[in-house]
């Protein structure tokens, strides 16, 4: 006797994904499409985070779980369902916006700009709907690291068409101002036109929207993490002890206003000679590994100083697209992989869901 397709789909329910340790559970099964033909089953399941590599020890497990109940799978893909996650207490995730990351580093230098551009280019590369929006106000480097120039479209007078590089939507007060024109503004002006950039950027559906915060944790880093629907943030340090510290102040000031830090990426780990391949630390060792540890953090990885992540990057072309099966590419896609993974198991948003209260009198 065959199983019945509910059986089947509560069988698949059980089933542990080893890359985020946790059950697919119904809601997942739901979303996936299960067609039972006597004992072979067509399947695609939709995961909830990116596509790494080709899922082999889910295969094996959704495999051995069938295989109990005389099931043999015919076909098996594997797509992406990004969910909405939870923001800060009194905020609501934008329409068309499912999940925005902060990536912020307390202190300027440290390579959190190439951090943030890579990391959306693995995740549009894995599969995922991703933007970018520069929120340095007074050193926007995004437009050229994308390679891309010009001025947002405006369709109605009142709101922008991102631009777009390498597959990533993106907006930036670069593609605003003239190149060479300072933004001479005080903190008030600067956080309403990052509330601008966001707000009124035609954003067009996406999984993930990275943030390229501003260096420091003053008045302009505490209101975008305050006013900006966040659902986690990435901090970016070298293993050096100035970084670290001014690294320890974002971590802090994130977990203030209650926004999930998603982990620690340790970046400048190593310089490589381009000449000999020397590799030496110095900067320091294990800084950031230590520091996700000393806070209970995830540990998202470590990135070298090697020249041709700076030249990729100056060049328009970020580590990423240059040389997509390449080692540090390979790197920047672990670290992707690891992040879409946390932002996977933090609870959902059912704000849309929740009734609205009216008072009567």
């Amino acid at each position: 006797m065959s199983p019945t397709s509910e059986r089947v789909s509560a069988a698949l329910a059980e089933v542990v994904d080893p890359a985020t340790k946790r059950k697919l559970g119904p809601a997942t099964i739901k979303n996936s499409t299960v067609q039972l033909n006597g004992s072979n089953l067509d399947l695609t399941v939709a995961l909830d985070y990116p596509l790494y590599n080709d899922q082999a020890e889910l295969r094996k497990q959704l495999e051995t779980a069938l295989a109990a109940l005389g099931v043999t799978l015919s076909s098996l893909q594997f797509t992406t369902h990004i969910q909405t996650h939870a923001v800060q207490p009194g905020l609501k995730p934008l329409s068309t916006v499912r999940n925005i990351i902060a990536v912020a580093s307390g202190k300027g230098g440290v390579g959190k700009s190439t951090t943030s551009v890579n990391l959306a280019l693995a995740l549009s590369a894995q599969g995922a709907k991703v933007g970018l929006l520069d929120a340095d106000i007074y050193g926007p480097s995004v437009p050229i690291m994308l390679g891309v120039s010009g001025k947002p479209k405006s369709l109605d007078n009142k709101s922008m068409e991102p631009l777009e590089g390498h597959g990533l939507q993106a907006n930036s007060i670069g593609f605003l101002i003239d190149q060479d024109a300072p933004a001479i503004w005080r903190g008030p002006m600067v956080s309403q036109a990052l509330e601008q950039l966001l707000r009124q950027t035609n954003w067009r559906d996406l999984d993930y929207l990275i943030i390229d915060m501003p260096p420091g944790t003053g008045d302009i880093a505490l209101t975008l993490s305050q006013k900006v629907p966040l659902t986690g943030a990435v901090i970016v340090t070298t293993p050096q002890d100035l970084a670290l510290a001014d690294a320890r102040k974002g971590l802090r000031m994130f977990q203030k206003v209650d926004v999930p830090v998603l982990g620690i990426v340790e970046n400048m780990s190593v310089h490589v000679c381009s000449n000999c391949g020397h590799a030496e630390p110095i900067f320091g060792e294990h800084g950031g590994r230590d520091m996700a540890a000393e806070y209970h953090l995830p540990w998202l990885g470590a990135l070298p100083l090697a020249m041709d992540i700076r030249l990729q990057t100056d060049s328009g072309k970020p580590t990423v697209v240059a040389d997509p099966q390449g080692k540090v590419a390979s790197l920047y896609h672990d670290i992707a992989h690891k992040v879409a993974l946390q932002v996977a198991a933090l609870p959902r948003d059912f704000s849309a869901k929740m009734p609205t209260v009216v008072a009567r009198h």
